[in-house]
């Protein structure tokens, strides 16, 4: 309850009674429970009332467990993978300063137990430096240019005013305002060459929430199709990593059955064609003529 209140601010008896499903009049005693012992807490009548604790209040180290501590450091370990940036350094050595020389030497803090690495394996540098780049612009809200590569293949030359980093799985996104769209858009960074940033400073627009980005089969230039693929077993492991359990059937002959909605686009027949003659095409048709009409493709570079 503690804690819930210094994140949130003012809060009214019945809200936080709903919250952990007790009483108003349970709600009222824990307040002065809480007050009793020292916490801060200050009430408010009225239509807009409720209980607030000191702005200035803040809990000490005491609250958190050795586990909690540990989930954190993990977490803080994790950004400084992908950032190459002092302030995860420090911000590390603060939280685990929290510790003491007993916790330190418990299991919970020296198993690695937890582990977040944000800069995956296969990766180079790269990765790392556009990231650190674009954080860059963001803080000093610079505007950043560089070449970008679509879905299609189809590269243009963009300037943009940087909002939000994202990782999403294992792929990093920049949420910003293209100048050359008018709009905001989200760029995938591994699409994102001879980037750099420039001095022009831009005043931040009122951006939309990035919760508000969903997958929409009705975007510009997408397909989407029930496509069913038949993959060999001995590229089961690659199926199950790249396709959703609910998609794929185990056969009796130990082949695997993938059947599902799958836009069709570059990256469909990319990743047909990357499994050789371990996959086949059972339908849609269409999909099945193209990958041999670029398999062919294929051959006759190799003939010239």
């Amino acid at each position: 309850m503690t804690v819930l209140l210094l994140n949130r601010g003012r809060i009214s008896a019945k809200e936080l009674a709903e919250r952990f499903e007790v009483s108003t009049k349970t709600i009222y005693r824990d307040m002065d429970t809480l007050s009793q012992a020292g916490i801060p807490i200050f009430a408010h009548q009225g239509t807009a009332g409720g209980f607030e604790i000191m702005e200035q209040y803040t809990i000490s180290r005491q609250y958190l467990s050795l586990s909690e501590i540990s989930s954190i450091i993990a977490v803080v370990k994790g950004l400084g993978t992908a950032m190459d940036d002092k302030f995860y350094v420090g911000l590390q050595n603060k939280v685990e300063a929290l510790l003491h020389k007993s916790d330190k030497s418990q299991d919970g803090h020296g198993s690695n137990s937890l582990v977040f690495d944000l800069n995956p394996w296969g990766q180079g540098p790269a990765a790392r430096e556009k990231v650190n780049v674009f954080r860059q612009a963001i803080e000093e809200k610079s505007l950043a240019q560089f070449s970008y590569m679509n879905m299609n293949g189809s590269e243009s030359e963009r300037a943009v005013e940087p909002y939000a980093l994202i990782l999403k799985g294992n792929v990093w996104y920049l949420h910003a305002y293209c100048m050359l769209r008018e709009q905001f858009r989200v760029f995938r960074l591994s699409r994102v060459q001879k980037l750099k940033r420039l001095e022009q400073r831009f005043e931040r627009r009122e951006a939309p929430a990035l919760d508000s980005y969903t997958w929409d089969s009705e975007w510009p230039g997408q397909t989407l199709a029930e496509v069913t693929l038949l993959f060999r077993s001995e590229v089961g492991y690659r199926v199950r990593d790249s396709f959703h359990p609910d998609m794929v059937t185990l056969q009796g002959d130990g082949t695997l059955r993938v059947a599902g909605n799958l836009t069709v686009d570059e990256w469909l027949y990319g990743m047909v064609l990357s499994y050789g003659n371990q996959v086949k095409v059972e339908q849609p048709s269409y999909v099945a003529e193209e990958i041999v009409r670029r398999a062919y493709q294929i051959i006759a570079s190799y003939e010239n």
